[in-house]
Formats: C-alpha cells, sequence, structure tokens
C-alpha cells in the first residue's frame, strides 16, 4: 500500500497522518483516434499524479492523492459515441463539495492535476476562492509542464505523439498496433481571427478532426514516453513539495 493514495490506504494510517496537501487527478473519458483507450487521460492523471506523490512523499511532503475524476467537460464532443461529458457547473458543484469537506476537516492546501484540455478550473478557483479564503487553491495540467518538442517530433494535442509515447510507457497493452491508427490530421476553421488566435470558439471535434486525434502520433515510441514521463514527474514532485512546504501567512515577497 503506498501512503500517499488514498485510495489504498485505511483508517488506521489516515486518522494519524499529518495531511500538507491534497491532491485531486483529472482526466476525462473520450475517443483517442483508433489507437489509445477512451481512459487514456485517466490512466494518465492516475499514473503521473500517484509518481510525483511518490517523489514528494519521499522527500517528506506529507502529499495525498484522492481518486481520480474520471470524466471532463466535452461538449464539443456530443456526436462522438460514448464521449462523457461533465458540465462547467457541474465540475463547480464536484470541486465545492470536496473543498467542503477539507475545510470542515482543518485541510488547507488543494491541487488539481489536470489531464484533459477541455476542463478549465480558473472560474472554478476564482468562485470558489471567495467561500474558502483560509484555503490555498490551485491546478496545474501536466501536459504544459515540458516543452514536448524536447522529446516528440510531430505536434498535436490530442492522441498525437505525446500521449502515444506516454501510453506505450505506461500500458502498452492498451495501445493498438500504429499502423492502425488514424493521421491525427486537424482540419482548421475558416474564421482568420480564431485560426491565427484572436478569438476562440469550441472546436466542433467530428468537424476538426477525422479520426478523434489532433497531432500525428506514428512516431511515438516507449523510450520517448519514459523520458517525458520522467520530466514530467519530476517537475510536478516539486511543484507537490513546494505547496505542502509553504507558509500561508508568508507567500509573497
Amino acid at each position: 500500500m503506498r501512503p500517499y493514495i488514498l485510495a489504498e490506504s485505511n483508517w488506521k494510517q489516515i486518522k494519524d497522518q499529518k495531511i500538507e496537501l491534497v491532491v485531486l487527478p483529472w482526466g476525462a473519458t473520450e475517443a483517442h483516434n483508433f489507437h489509445l483507450p477512451y481512459a487514456t487521460d485517466v490512466i494518465e492523471s492516475d499514473l503521473l499524479a500517484a509518481e510525483a506523490a511518490r517523489i514528494a512523499f519521499e522527500a517528506g511532503a506529507r502529499v495525498i492523492v484522492l481518486p481520480t475524476i474520471p470524466f471532463g467537460v466535452n461538449t464539443g464532443q456530443t456526436d462522438i459515441t460514448l464521449d462523457m461529458n461533465l458540465n462547467p457547473s457541474t465540475i463547480m458543484a464536484i470541486v465545492g463539495d470536496v473543498l467542503d469537506t477539507l475545510d470542515r476537516q482543518g485541510i488547507q492546501k488543494f491541487l488539481i492535476f489536470n489531464s484533459h484540455g477541455g476542463n478549465d478550473f480558473k472560474p472554478v478557483l476564482r468562485e470558489l476562492g471567495l467561500q474558502y479564503p483560509d484555503m490555498f487553491l490551485a491546478f496545474t495540467s501536466w501536459y504544459t509542464t515540458v516543452d514536448k518538442s524536447k522529446y516528440f517530433d510531430n505536434p498535436g494535442d490530442h492522441a498525437d505523439e505525446m500521449e502515444t509515447s506516454l501510453l506505450l510507457h505506461l500500458r502498452p497493452d492498451l495501445v493498438r498496433p500504429l499502423e492502425e491508427a488514424g493521421s491525427g490530421k486537424e482540419n482548421k476553421i475558416k474564421i482568420k481571427s480564431i485560426r491565427e488566435g484572436r478569438a476562440w470558439t469550441e472546436r466542433k471535434w467530428s468537424l476538426a478532426t477525422n479520426d478523434t486525434g489532433i497531432g500525428d502520433p506514428r512516431l511515438a515510441t516507449a523510450e520517448k514516453g519514459k523520458a517525458y514521463f520522467e520530466e514530467v514527474t519530476r517537475k510536478m514532485a516539486d511543484l507537490f513539495i513546494e505547496i505542502a512546504n509553504a507558509d500561508l501567512f508568508d507567500l509573497y515577497e
């Protein structure tokens, strides 16, 4: 049993355990091209958060990881079969209930460990921060931690070379042969200002991609995934340690 994973812990361990930081991994259940499983984001959240917590715990940070939330915001994918959607208001309610539990028990530091690009936690934490002014609330999206071009040749953001390499390292038993994968070509919107980033609209997934992937996965390898995993989890462990050790009355210099 890993003492930093709540799902593997028991009351005998937990009742007297000092807890400095609670981490909530958050994924999504959605199609990932033809070769990766629907649970890709959940697997990534589970295993990246657990490894970062192990490193942090062994360095003395009293971190505990909650069970991963398996569904995310997929409002642009309503016509992709069994892509499961949580509305932003539902996410607000879930996080609010978690914070109510932690605050009532005197646990003041909370970090969401995000694995899905459709999840937007800034407005959630802004609003809930007014209700819990004494708590430290933060989120991180692990996939923004390391420059992907350091390890991967093909850009992308969904079932791409990076995610495929990670799954080849973490759960190769769930990855179909790469010759079965689609190309991951993105069909760009015709509105120029949106294409160039001066405005935003949600991507209609069934129109933006032909295979549910964005980014060519076919150069992926387990070796690339392992190297990337190790750097990301080291950096995430540093974040866990810093938050766990932070003095909430002396955060700014």
